[in-house]
């Protein structure tokens, strides 16, 4: 069965920025694409590396987030500082469950898939987990599609800083753990555009390569 040509071994290196096929000499090491004018290379350099790194950060970023408070309502001069966690708990229990559900989904939820599904795919291009490539890039599309929805818990209380401020009557004071989370916000971001999707197709090859040379082998042995 034969197998479909790939880019890479042809010379070819496809642009990131705009999908464009741009044909390179074999001793090129970057270039511009000559559509969108992106950084090209044929692989990002120290993709998993990097991407383990920025992971890693915001899992361990995710703990302050969690823990300190987001942020701190202030009614007639009488507020306690409220945690993720505890403000999704609060809005359920005082019957808001819809908006409890949304706090919790974009809060604690999105961040946590994102962060697993970044391990996922650094642990099948590393260990050359035998996955279906085509699985794994649904996982990165997920990953890459969730990710701008985590900014929704910030921008709620970056509007109620800004709205509610009625002086001793009532006040919204952020909180550093609002600071932490959009931390891991960005650094996940960083992470799926640090990781190359390529790199899953290459251990799928691999894979392909190691299967066909030990049927060769097999066969040449049995003649």
């Amino acid at each position: 069965m034969n197998r479909p040509a790939r880019a890479l071994s042809h010379g070819f290196w496809t642009c990131l920025g705009c999908r464009q096929l741009v044909r390179v000499s074999p001793q090129t090491q970057s270039c511009l694409c000559p559509r969108c004018g992106a950084r090209m290379h044929g692989r990002i350099e120290s993709s998993l590396m990097l991407t383990w790194a920025l992971t890693i950060t915001g899992a361990l970023l995710l703990i302050p987030a969690n823990i300190l408070p987001v942020m701190t309502v202030i009614y007639l001069g009488a507020g306690e500082p409220s945690t993720i966690i505890g403000g999704a708990l609060e809005l359920y229990q005082n019957g808001l469950w819809g908006i409890a559900l949304i706090v919790f989904v974009a809060s604690i939820a999105v961040p946590v898939m994102k962060l697993v599904g970044l391990v996922i795919l650094c642990l099948i291009v590393q260990w050359r987990l035998n996955v279906a490539p085509r699985q794994a890039m649904r996982v990165y599309r997920v990953v890459n599609a969730i990710g701008r929805w985590s900014l929704l818990d910030l921008f709620m209380i970056s509007i109620l800083v800004a709205l509610v401020d009625m002086g001793a009557i009532a006040e919204v004071e952020a909180g550093a753990g609002s600071t932490a989370f959009a931390t891991v916000v960005v650094v996940t971001m960083f992470a799926v555009r640090a990781f190359d999707p390529r790199l899953v197709w290459d251990v799928y090859e691999a894979r392909l390569q190691a299967s066909t040379a030990v049927k060769n082998k097999t066969h040449r042995e049995t003649e």
